[in-house]
């Protein structure tokens, strides 16, 4: 037995389907917009989008002819051209921040003649380094303190053994070394640097991360023992002025060009990238035919070839004086609530 059906069903279905193409309430067209997400068949689905894909591709390239038409014609015309785009990133939209450095900061100045890397900085004392171990070691732990002795001239490893902190700042203190950098290690893996400046201090803890030896990268050179480069990038703060001052006090001031040896520390987003490379130069064959008569042309392309360790730092605490954890003073700590926002930066 069936049911007749109703007048009145189906009648806001046919409304519907007819108010589709009219204009709403406040003047503006209804668009459908079909999402591929919405569809339900993998094939059309897939099809629908590879055709939204190319015509976002298409609107792209008549945006950047149109650019480059108006940049000629403005040129032919002896016009300024028009301003370039600059896309918006997390570095360029940065929450403001009175700490950064500028050119007319006196106050500025006069800290960095009277901090403690001032006499390194000046050539009146030679950077010398030990490098030691925390009390339980680990198996990466060697591997790469043998690739730091190689990175850091002057520098000299020391077993820590059962002594305390306290007693190797004092050993080191008396033997005139300069700095101390403590490599600190958990569950067989380095994750942590404690360096501490000498004989004054500061002390700066930095925790490790994303550490690749040099066997693990590909097509790695090998350093000589020539005296590095030293490139600093992105340190604009007070504070970061101040850490890199400190990297920069751990390196002697004089580089040796001859050796082609280059250390970045690279700061992006709070995030210290250590790098370390030499620059080759190859000299390359290319054929050129000029009227029918083939020769050849030698052209040198430098490039890069890295030699590591390769690792991450970020900054934890900044110390004044030497390593004490009961009376010492910070400098700077890092806390959670401190990270209110994506676009706040420190260094």
């Amino acid at each position: 037995m069936g049911f007749k059906r109703k007048k009145g069903d189906g009648d806001g279905e046919e409304m519907e389907s007819e108010g589709r193409g009219k204009s709403s309430f406040n003047g503006g067209e209804k668009r459908n917009v079909i999402l591929p997400s919405m569809i339900k068949n993998k094939d059309k689905r897939s099809k629908v989008y590879a055709k939204q894909k190319h015509e976002k591709k298409v609107e792209k390239q008549k945006k950047i002819r149109a650019r480059d038409a108006a940049e000629k014609r403005a040129l032919e015309l002896g016009e300024e051209p028009p301003q370039k785009m600059i896309p918006k990133t997390i570095e360029n939209t940065r929450e403001a921040d009175e700490t950064v450095c500028r050119p007319d900061d006196e106050e500025l100045f006069a800290d960095i003649d009277a901090d403690e890397f001032n006499p390194v900085l000046r050539r009146e004392i030679t950077p010398k380094i030990l490098i030691t171990t925390c009390r339980f070691n680990s198996t990466r732990g060697p591997a790469f303190i043998s690739e730091l002795l190689s990175v850091i001239p002057n520098s000299h490893y020391q077993k820590r053994g059962t002594y305390d902190l306290k007693k190797i700042v004092e050993y080191a203190t008396k033997k005139d070394f300069t700095s101390l950098i403590v490599v600190h290690t958990n569950r067989r893996e380095p994750d942590a640097l404690l360096i501490i400046g000498l004989p004054t201090g500061p002390t700066a803890h930095f925790k490790l991360s994303n550490l690749v030896l040099r066997k693990d990268i590909k097509n790695h050179g090998n350093p000589t023992s020539h005296q590095p480069e030293l490139v600093l990038n992105n340190f604009t703060t007070r504070l970061g002025n101040r850490v890199g001052r400190f990297f920069q006090s751990l390196f002697p001031p004089d580089p040796n060009f001859r050796g082609r040896r280059v250390v970045t520390f690279h700061n992006q987003r709070d995030f210290i990238f250590f790098r370390h490379h030499r620059y080759i130069f190859e000299t390359k064959e290319s054929k050129q035919s000029d009227k029918g008569k083939d020769g050849v042309q030698e052209t040198i392309k430098p490039r890069l070839q890295e030699c590591g360790p390769r690792f991450t730092l970020k900054l934890v605490t900044l110390q004044h004086g030497t390593f004490d954890t009961k009376g010492g003073e910070f400098e700077w700590v890092h806390k959670p609530e401190m990270d209110t926002s994506r676009r706040r930066f420190f260094l």
